[in-house]
């Protein structure tokens, strides 16, 4: 599938609070570096590449950046690069972020911050990006145990204006239920795409009920995660992309876009070729056929 002149806008736009942001995002995960994300030895990615990607994401015209500060190399950080490639912002932009987790500077996992560690946090991506705010910050979990004391904290947080609006991100529904009677939940971010369980659809559901963005991660990689994608050979997915003339990326990415007028893609990539064909994965349209197809079965 051709993306000369596909933009963003193609993919259609969704209400993220009071900020309306294209369907069609990126997510910075994987910009700081080359080959498996979010481990302590990974290979630095060329700065002037990284910098070049977000550029030319802009002018096509992505407007919801996901990121956060645990996502760094050993020279790159997705906050500095998104700084370095951006700033000053433009008026539309959102840029949405992260805590909980936190890496030390060697890289290694810490565990999750308690309620008091929290404004480190926040305060450590204002820094970062060189924001006097934050656009979205997810409370990202682990587990099913309560979150109001967490959540409560980003909360009072976003009383003193340090954050505009508040997400979740890998949660369970009797979290977003347990949020949103503190504070309002503009979105949630899942692991989602095709193949799905059965829990992570009930979350999605629950969400469009709800008029909550869903923002799937992984959609296209799977359950390969941060290793990416495995092979598509013989799938339905790979037929249905061959007989569309997309890539198997590109139709995993417009089946999760099909799945709502709420979900929100934030496909992330090094290469600005791929960034382009993700991007009119925003302008293809499945059947209802093959909607139904590709969810039944790969």
């Amino acid at each position: 599938m051709t993306s000369t002149t596909i933009t963003a806008a193609a993919a259609g736009t969704w209400q993220l609070g009071d900020r309306t942001v294209n369907r069609l995002g990126f997510g910075t995960m994987r910009l700081p570096q080359r080959g498996e994300a979010l481990i302590p030895d990974a290979v630095p990615r060329d700065r002037d590449q990284a910098v070049a990607v977000l550029r030319r994401a802009v002018e096509l015209g992505v407007n919801h950046f996901d990121t956060a500060a645990f996502y760094f190399s050993a020279l790159r950080s997705a906050n500095e690069l998104l700084n370095r490639a951006l700033a000053p912002y433009p008026d539309d932009l959102v840029i949405a972020t992260k805590v909980g987790p936190g890496r030390d500077p060697s890289g290694h996992w810490l565990p999750h911050a308690t309620p008091a560690q929290l404004r480190g946090q926040v305060e450590e991506n204002l820094r970062q990006l060189g924001r006097d705010h934050l656009d979205v910050v997810n409370l990202r979990i682990v587990g099913s145990d309560s979150i109001a004391e967490r959540f409560g904290a980003l909360a009072e947080l976003r009383d003193a204006g340090l954050v505009r609006h508040l997400g979740l991100s890998n949660i369970q529904t009797h979290h977003l239920v347990e949020a949103q009677a503190i504070a309002p939940v503009v979105c949630v971010q899942n692991m989602y795409g095709i193949g799905a369980s059965a829990e992570q659809e009930e979350v999605l559901r629950v969400c469009g009920e709800q008029g909550v963005a869903f923002v799937p991660f992984y959609s296209i990689a799977g359950h390969g995660r941060t290793a990416g994608a495995s092979p598509d050979e013989g799938s339905v997915v790979e037929a249905v992309a061959r007989s569309r003339g997309a890539s198997t990326a590109q139709v995993r990415l417009a089946w999760t876009l099909q799945r709502g007028a709420h979900v929100l893609a934030i496909p992330g990539t090094g290469d600005v070729g791929h960034l382009e064909e993700n991007v009119a994965a925003g302008a293809l349209r499945l059947s209802e056929g093959e909607v139904r197809e590709l969810g039944l079965g790969l």
